[in-house]
């Protein structure tokens, strides 16, 4: 029972660290402007990067990057030396999988935010550190050569439990003797997807927005044509 009470609190920390909007205080900051009023309403990297340029967008993108390892890291140094081991790789990723929903429905933002791809990259790397350097490459090659912002969150939802997956299996030890991570994966995967429902709707119907190197590329065409 004490251990559903620190997953508990876990989840609260998880979502609080989630919820701070760095996104809307940056652009709040550089251009006086509400965020949630710009683009997609999103507080994340790419919409803040639409309203203030892409040194604000890439501040954005790592601080959403921070707080996600940061649930975990706290998580892990105040849990860490009481709980077992069994029960603290369950902790762990509740804190989380929380912070990606206190981002995506932020309490500070009368419960609006980004899309979570963000502390999702960033919880899984406090878990396991080479998956920022997975999500540094997918996300700037889906950005430069798919150009779609909602495709490449998609996909690196699908990479994080994946990658659990991979470790599970290949008995990396550490990550062989619980599924959390893979669980924890999965629901972060099922909250990125729930909250980019629109921008599916939009790729459905050929509609979704295009940024980057290709939107250029696509703009200079249209000119030719």
């Amino acid at each position: 029972m004490i251990n559903v009470l620190y997953i508990i609190i876990a989840a609260g920390l998880g979502y609080l660290w989630g919820a701070i909007p760095f996104g809307y205080l940056y652009v709040k900051k550089v251009k006086g402007v509400d965020l949630t009023t710009v683009g997609s309403g999103r507080t994340g990297g790419t919409n803040s990067f639409r309203a203030a340029g892409l040194k604000v967008g890439l501040v954005t993108v790592f601080s959403d990057v921070f707080k996600g390892a940061m649930s975990v890291i706290l998580a892990r140094w105040i849990f860490g030396s009481f709980v077992n081991d069994v029960w603290l790789p369950w902790i762990l990723v509740t804190a989380g999988v929380f912070s990606v929903i206190g981002h995506n429905w932020s309490i500070f933002l009368d419960w609006r935010g980004g899309a979570g791809t963000g502390p999702n990259v960033g919880w899984a790397t406090a878990v396991w550190w080479p998956v920022f350097l997975i999500g540094a490459v997918v996300m700037s090659a889906m950005l430069r050569f798919v150009g779609i912002a909602s495709v490449a969150s998609l996909t690196m939802a699908a990479i994080i439990p994946i990658t659990f997956a991979g470790l599970y299996l290949a008995g990396v030890p550490g990550y062989d003797n619980t599924l959390a991570y893979i669980v924890g994966g999965i629901a972060a995967a099922l909250v990125v997807t729930w909250s980019l429902r629109p921008n599916i709707k939009r790729l459905l119907t050929g509609q979704e927005r295009v940024v980057g190197p290709r939107a250029k590329k696509m703009k200079k065409a249209e000119k030719v044509n």
